[in-house]
């Protein structure tokens, strides 16, 4: 079959601009984590060994998030379970800047399981919102914004945390609130998954 060609309309609108912050935000988030935890951690008082043993929960709490997508959250549209994750990283980061280094396996827990529901919406949210026809092409222009964020964002958050120490946080904490907010904007589509509008 002939590829599906995307006018300027399907590109340029709302849902597709939204979702592209969605990503971006929070492919940012997630590669400024994963190279900067240990060190995060460590500033927000965890021994050496003790943040190398949170960070390495980010991983299995991955899968359990992914898992959960997979099972209790199957029943629901993709745009809910996705809200619902998109508030982890904040919610743990709140934690952390209270109350330091004793919360922060929850931290890393709660990350890993918003960032792999997240790696699944990256799939499920577009099919959702626009259906089957386009993917591809659509897929390509929502994740180029992530591509970027994603190559900022070490030296970035690295700057910040020379900068702020553990009051870097909060710039993935404003991060995870704007992905919150867009997927808040989002509508639910009166197909599903895999059938055509």
């Amino acid at each position: 079959p002939a590829l599906t060609k995307l006018s300027r309309q399907d590109i340029f609108n709302m849902p597709m601009i939204l979702l592209a912050i969605v990503f971006a935000a929070s492919w940012f988030t997630a590669t400024a984590m994963a190279a900067h935890l240990p060190r995060l951690l460590q500033i927000s008082g965890m021994d050496a060994a003790g943040a190398l043993i949170a960070a390495s929960l980010v991983g299995p709490a991955q899968v359990a998030g992914r898992l959960a997508e997979f099972g209790l959250l199957k029943k629901m549209h993709p745009l809910i379970s996705s809200r619902l994750s998109a508030l982890t990283h904040p919610v743990g980061a709140v934690l952390l800047l209270i109350f330091g280094g004793p919360v922060g396996m929850l931290f890393t827990s709660l990350h890993g399981i918003g960032n792999g529901i997240l790696t699944i919406a990256k799939g499920t949210l577009p099919l959702a919102t626009f259906g089957p026809a386009g993917y591809g092409a659509r897929q390509g222009y929502i994740m180029a914004p992530s591509r970027f964020a994603q190559a900022a964002a070490p030296f970035v958050f690295g700057l910040l945390i020379d900068d702020y120490g553990q009051y870097a946080i909060l710039l993935t904490i404003g991060l995870g609130l704007v992905t919150f907010v867009a997927l808040m904007m989002l509508r639910h589509r009166p197909y599903g998954i895999g059938e055509s509008a």
